[in-house]
């Protein structure tokens, strides 16, 4: 069965979402990719790596990529429709899937954590990842399916690069006159949250953003990137760039320590599929334990200072 990737580039890279859902594709029939922006050869490669037979390369210059691209995708599956049209998270991965949806009159299946083929059935989580569901596709192909970030491993299988074609942008009139006029990049200390091994994340049981500090020496300790709740977030102590959750980001390092965390679903669901996960709460009935590996009862302004203290006299 065929299958349609999207993917967006990045400093001249393929997102991570997309080479995780083009190696999963792979594993279930013919990949095709359809990929916005400048087409640099390292995207290209990076593509056919992770398993994509052909790709349909659309650069949209300064103008925003989902209206465009809705509209080419909606022309490219008009004949011979793919099983799925595969989205990540990203913010112009759901734009496009919510502007096909429209232009093909198909519903969007979201938060997809598994997804099978033939017929097209896909896993989601509800109530905070405690239960799945799995919702089959009925519709007339394609199946527009949004894939939650981590779900599937991109493995890199050394494929040949893809045949590309470009495909020039539609004239889709208003919706399509907005251009980006400036990009910003924000300043980044430490490995990227999404994808280091190691992750340690804080939260209100630190006290205060004045107590902030244990978190980022603790992770600086364990060559590991800083992470935070959305109470932390929505309190101003740190930026929304580290939010870890349902409305955050999802990670799954191979260990993620949950400093003064008490385990709200929100957060749970961003970090509940960690290696190994270790909780310190001085409530000895927080629902953290629940899922932690390691779980230690008592204050983080206690045994977090230790903890550092240990890693330093051991290094």
């Amino acid at each position: 069965m065929a299958i349609l990737v999207f993917s967006e580039e990045t400093d001249g890279h393929a997102s991570a979402s997309a080479l995780e859902l083009t190696s999963k594709a792979a594993q279930l029939g013919e990949v095709t990719v359809f990929h916005v922006g400048e087409g640099s050869a390292d995207a290209l490669a990076e593509l056919g790596a992770h398993g994509a037979t052909s790709v349909h390369h659309m650069d949209p210059g300064d103008g925003l990529p989902a209206p465009a691209a809705a509209a080419a995708i909606a022309d490219l599956v008009g004949g011979d429709a793919p099983a799925a049209v595969l989205f990540g998270m990203g913010n112009t991965d759901r734009d496009v899937a919510g502007r096909l949806s429209a232009r093909l009159g198909r519903p969007v299946l979201a938060a997809a954590v598994d997804l099978s083929i033939d017929p097209v059935r896909v896993t989601s989580e509800i109530l905070g990842g405690t239960q799945q569901i799995i919702t089959e596709a009925t519709a007339q192909a394609p199946a527009l399916v949004i894939v939650r970030p981590k779900a599937f491993a991109a493995n890199d299988t050394g494929g040949p690069a893809p045949s590309t074609t470009a495909v020039a942008a539609p004239d889709v009139g208003r919706s399509g006159s907005a251009v980006v006029v400036e990009r910003h990049v924000e300043e980044q200390e430490g490995p990227d949250l999404e994808a280091a091994n190691v992750v340690v994340s804080g939260g209100r049981g630190l006290g205060g953003p004045d107590n902030w500090h244990l978190v980022e020496e603790l992770a600086a300790e364990l060559k590991g990137a800083v992470g935070a709740t959305r109470a932390v977030v929505d309190a101003g102590w740190v930026p929304y760039s580290l939010q870890v959750g349902q409305t955050g980001k999802t990670v799954k390092p191979t260990v993620y320590i949950a400093t003064g965390i008490s385990g709200a679903m929100q957060h749970m669901v961003g970090m509940k599929d960690s290696g190994t996960i270790i909780a310190i709460n001085k409530d000895a009935d927080a629902p953290i334990f629940g899922i932690a590996d390691l779980g230690v009862v008592g204050d983080v302004q206690q045994i977090v200072p230790k903890l550092i203290e240990a890693l330093k006299a051991r290094s």
